[in-house]
């Protein structure tokens, strides 16, 4: 042997039959693993709205704290200490307005509703309007009293109920 000749090794590569092998295996994975990313996006919404329900009650139940810290003092228009002082409260204590027009849950229209989820959620909320399905929540009055905030974004119908008489917040997932 020549010392300027290389010794080359044999080359090896792939089977066809291991090829086979592993794209089957590749598909198996696959199909069970598919099903479960395409409910990820479903679950994310349901998170989604879940947080915000809580967000708002949580919102909710400090407007009442400060009513209460206030010396509970019966309807209040402005309430001290909240937010922008911009939100009212019936004689109950629960949120009911920003505009200084409200003292009754029961006279709450879809405008008030918007304007409290602003008032309460303040910086950095989802969006909502009364009439548009581009934002992320429409708002609306199902009952007296209450304020509706249907989520846009899925198409699945679920919302966050507001019962301004209690101060009850909950929501409805599909």
């Amino acid at each position: 042997m020549n010392q300027g000749q290389a010794i080359q090794a044999p080359q090896r590569g792939f089977t066809l039959i291991e090829l086979v092998v592993v794209i089957a295996i590749l598909g198996i994975l696959a199909a069970f693993a598919l099903p479960r990313f395409a409910e990820l996006s479903d679950e994310a919404h349901r998170a989604s709205v879940k947080g915000t329900t809580g967000a708002f009650a949580a919102s909710v139940a400090l407007v009442r704290a400060q009513w209460t810290a206030r010396g509970a003092g019966g309807a209040q228009t402005n309430l001290t200490g909240f937010g922008e002082e911009n939100v009212d409260v019936s004689a109950d204590g629960w949120p009911v307005s920003v505009a200084g027009d409200k003292a009754l849950a029961s006279a709450i229209n879809a405008t008030d509703c918007l304007q409290l989820w602003a008032g309460l959620m303040q910086s950095n909320a989802p969006t909502v309007s009364t009439t548009a399905a581009t934002d992320d929540y429409t708002a609306a009055v199902p009952v007296a009293g209450s304020c509706r905030y249907t989520y846009n974004l899925d198409g699945a119908g679920e919302y966050i109920e507001y019962n301004a008489t209690n101060g009850e917040v909950a929501n409805t997932l599909n």
